[in-house]
């Protein structure tokens, strides 16, 4: 997590608090009635008002930030479906919402380094602080080392945050350990916990914030999708930039041109694309009625070229199959395909709740285009053999590709995670092989670049069988990218990278059934 890729936007620098008033002389020793000296160290314009005076209060934006952390910590939430309602809840304006944010993410993201500091400036181990005081000191340390908010203002609303919330008593204590973490800056930070250190893993762990079994695996990902182990510093950094969110317009549904008002600029990679300028994309018409949709261009990507491989010469319309389409991005996209081409989709989704989810996606989409079946998509092959021409399988995985997105998965996911899911993998691809005509084919997607989630699941696969085929993975997305030449083809397969293409780390394969 380098000090120069972790910088807030240029606003948060004006969030500077209120309760500031009168400064006594900085770096003066103060002994209490006991003769012992407190805040001993370089002071850097900390207010210096008495308890009576400092901010009691909790800003609204660092607020939701706390919230954000503690129901993360807490209930297993997920950072980006807890943020939004937050934010609507306690009103924040487009600037204040940016900032918690920026904060909310930025916290979660650089925990692991943000820990390995503190852990540095508390008297007892982490793991024995109140999970509260933790996550404050968390977002405190944030605001610090890595955006651009005054010393003295993150230090004091922090504090207020922790007296509103927390109490008076562990306020003293999240006071006097982020005074500590103002003795350095995020650089002079690494520097000191990185003094001894010697492995390469160890190292990349902590100056990325990135767990170090995350670091093995991404760099053991690269290698084995040809590309050189090199590169694994530039993609732990794109994995601790904040996404730029990619609109897709249905394709003879939906239009752009809303998006462009608003100051979205076109989609360098695919056709119906395009990059938002930020805000409440909720506002827009073309949104709200589900024709534009908030999807990641390596989704798209995916979706588009699995409908553009060349079947041949077929007789009446194709039938599509989505296997695991819940919450229904892909699934929608594909629909929309499927209306253009003539054809037909099932999205298949086992979980009830998810499968409303769905049904919401494809509303947008005619409805004699799609139907949706709820239910376990192993049985499907078994159900419904040979029945479909075009069948995607996005398989659950560890989501190790979107750790950008999901700043919190990176220290909740295990190897073990990996291990558990591969069994399911293989049996939804089976299914879905099961499920394709002869001369069809299959898209194996994962938002993973692990092995263990890719390649090693298709070559188990398809080593069982001898009426398969890989197609060229690479060859299909370039044959509908803008650029035409992605460069993420590899032994048929294909891998897009977030610090490459600006995308989620997307694997495909393409498997086509033997007439």
């Amino acid at each position: 997590m380098s000090e120069s890729g972790r910088r807030g936007p240029n606003n948060s620098g004006n969030r500077d608090g209120g309760g500031q008033g009168n400064r006594g002389a900085r770096g003066e020793s103060r002994r209490d009635a006991q003769g012992r000296e407190r805040n001993r160290g370089p002071q850097r314009g900390f207010t210096n008002n008495a308890p009576s005076q400092r901010t009691r209060r909790a800003d609204p934006a660092r607020l939701v930030a706390f919230e954000v952390l503690r129901a993360v910590a807490s209930e297993d939430a997920y950072a980006n479906l807890v943020l939004p309602a937050r934010i609507r809840e306690h009103r924040l304006d487009r600037r204040d919402a940016g900032f918690a944010t920026e904060l909310s993410y930025g916290a979660l993201r650089g925990q692991g380094t943000y820990d390995a500091i503190l852990a540095r400036c508390v008297d007892r181990p982490l793991d024995q602080l109140d999970p509260a005081i933790l996550d404050a000191l968390r977002i405190g340390a944030h605001q610090l080392l890595s955006m651009r908010v005054p010393a003295h203002a993150a230090l004091d609303q922090t504090v207020g945050l922790a007296r509103a919330v927390i109490g008076a008593g562990p306020s003293a204590l999240i006071n006097a350990v982020l005074r500590k973490v103002t003795a350095h800056s995020m650089g002079e930070w690494l520097d000191i916990l990185l003094a001894s250190e010697t492995d390469e893993t160890r190292i990349a762990s902590l100056r990325h914030a990135h767990p170090e079994w995350i670091v093995r695996a991404l760099r053991q990902s690269l290698v084995n999708h040809g590309r050189p182990k090199s590169e694994i510093d530039d993609l732990l950094e794109a994995d601790n930039a904040a996404p730029v969110v990619n609109l897709v317009a249905l394709p003879g549904l939906g239009s752009l041109d809303e998006a462009f008002e608003n100051g979205a600029t076109a989609g360098e990679l695919v056709e119906d694309s395009a990059l938002s300028a930020g805000g409440d994309l909720g506002r827009l018409e073309t949104v709200r009625r589900g024709t534009t949709r908030v999807q990641d261009v390596g989704s798209q990507l995916v979706a588009r070229a699995l409908a553009g491989v060349d079947l041949g010469a077929s007789s009446g319309s194709e039938r599509w199959l989505d296997l695991c389409a819940g919450p229904g991005g892909k699934a929608a996209l594909l629909a929309a395909l499927a209306h253009r081409d003539g054809a037909t989709l099932l999205a298949n989704e086992p979980a009830p709740h998810r499968a409303k989810l769905v049904q919401q996606a494809l509303s947008a989409v005619p409805e004699d285009t799609w139907s949706v079946r709820t239910g376990d998509g192993r049985d499907v092959g078994s159900e419904q053999a040979e029945a479909f021409d075009r069948v995607l399988v996005d398989v659950p995985c560890s989501g190790l590709g979107a750790l950008r997105r999901r700043p919190e998965s990176r220290w909740r996911r295990s190897p073990k995670d990996i291990g558990d899911l591969g069994p399911l993998q293989r049996d939804l691809l089976k299914s879905a092989i099961e499920a394709v005509k002869p001369g069809g084919v299959v898209a194996y997607v994962t938002c993973s670049p692990h092995p263990a989630e890719t390649t090693a699941v298709v070559s188990d696969v398809m080593a069982k069988r001898e009426d398969l085929e890989l197609l060229d993975a690479g060859q299909a997305l370039d044959h509908v990218s803008l650029t035409g030449n992605l460069g993420a083809g590899h032994e048929q397969t294909a891998q897009l990278w977030p610090h490459v293409h600006q995308t989620d780390a997307m694997f495909m394969a393409i498997i086509r059934k033997k007439p």
